[in-house]
């Protein structure tokens, strides 16, 4: 029997839709809630869980209390083994401390957790590199190395490294970021770690590559072609990055670096807007979404901007959508195609296919999305 230890952030990912780019802090998950949000990590570990049912009588699944784990465990059919003892309504990264010790302890071959960085981060204090783990990703900020591309991704590596199918094991990066700075638009991340992980290339993600000096040259001809051939009377969502930037300061807008902005008829008119209020202003409004991959990892959706969402999504349409990237960006892929997780399935079916992706002025490439 292979015993897997599971532990659930409850609360990872709620601020992403929002608006609030994290949930770290009682006082932002406060916030979170007042402004309508609402849970995503449980779905986000069935989705996982459901790779794993199959397995049910030759692993010893061992989880936390209530939505911690135990919850989402049983749903799935699981009779698992709880671990430690949850008495406050908000769970803390001290709880998701304490299980880890405790399942390294019980001597897990794998421990899964769902959470962003911030999890990855105690998980690292917790364990360094003891145990053996894969992240299910359901965070806002997901600059770590130590997750899989997709929770059933997650579930598939799991599976296989349960069955002895996936027997390398490396060193993956933990990154996290200041999220209060982030709120002011200030990125500065910071590495803390590594975390041993089962690694399979089509399965895991990559650590986020920051852009570099050298392509601001690239990121003004690409705006200048957005810019003269933006069309009037139309709605332009505006992504995070520093390539969409280029577009806000191409206009001579204000803008909000890391959240999502709304320009129409060549004016600001919504800033660092949450899922709500982006459908609040564009329903029924003809709309374009320009969107950059974040780099070395490729994600054009459900990472970092949830607020741009399954209900937006479908109110713009995928004939509307605009991809622009560096050709920096595009060869930091290496090859591989970009990618979405929005967090429903028939969207990122919907999404996957080929797209072109601007690349400099009057310059573009087609290039594949999938999940």
């Amino acid at each position: 029997m292979k015993i897997v230890g599971l532990i659930i952030n409850p609360i990872a990912g709620m601020g992403g839709p929002v608006g609030l780019k994290g949930t770290d802090g009682s006082l932002i998950l406060e916030q979170a809630i007042k402004r309508g949000a609402q849970p995503r990590a449980q779905q986000r570990c069935l989705e996982a869980l459901k790779q794993l049912a199959p397995l049910q009588d030759q692993i010893e699944l061992q989880t936390c209390p209530g939505k911690m784990g135990e919850e989402a465990a049983v749903k799935c059919g699981f009779s698992p083994k709880i671990v430690g003892i949850v008495t406050a309504t908000t769970t803390t990264a001290a709880d998701t401390q304490r299980a880890a010790q405790q399942m390294r302890d019980a001597g897990v071959d794998l421990l899964l957790f769902v959470g962003g960085d911030g999890t990855a981060r105690d998980i690292y204090n917790t364990l360094a590199d003891s145990v053996v783990t894969l992240g299910i990703p359901a965070g806002v900020k997901i600059h770590s190395a130590v997750f899989a591309g997709n929770p059933t991704q997650a579930g598939e590596l799991a599976a296989l490294f349960l069955k002895g199918r996936a027997r390398t094991i490396v060193e993956a990066e933990v990154m996290d970021i200041d999220e209060e700075n982030f709120r002011n638009d200030v990125l500065s991340a910071k590495l803390y770690g590594y975390l041993k992980i089962p690694f399979e290339k089509k399965y895991v993600q990559k650590a986020k590559a920051a852009s570099g000096t050298t392509e601001k040259h690239d990121q003004q001809a690409i705006a200048h072609g957005i810019v003269e051939n933006m069309l009037d009377d139309w709605f332009y969502i505006i992504g995070p990055g520093t390539t969409t930037r280029a577009i806000m300061e191409q206009l001579d807008l204000p803008y909000t670096l890391l959240g999502v902005d709304l320009i129409y008829n060549r004016q600001l008119v919504g800033k660092d807007l949450s899922e709500a209020q982006l459908l609040g202003k564009i329903r029924s409004r003809r709309t374009k979404l320009i969107i950059t991959p974040i780099g070395g990892q490729g994600y054009i959706l459900g990472r970092g901007n949830q607020q741009i969402s399954p209900a937006v999504i479908r109110v713009v349409g995928k004939e509307n959508i605009i991809i622009i990237a560096t050709g920096q960006k595009i060869h930091s892929l290496h090859g591989r195609a970009l990618r979405v997780d929005t967090g429903c399935g028939a969207t990122d079916q919907l999404l996957n296919d080929y797209y072109t992706v601007v690349t400099g002025y009057r310059e573009s490439i087609v290039y594949k999305v999938t999940y």
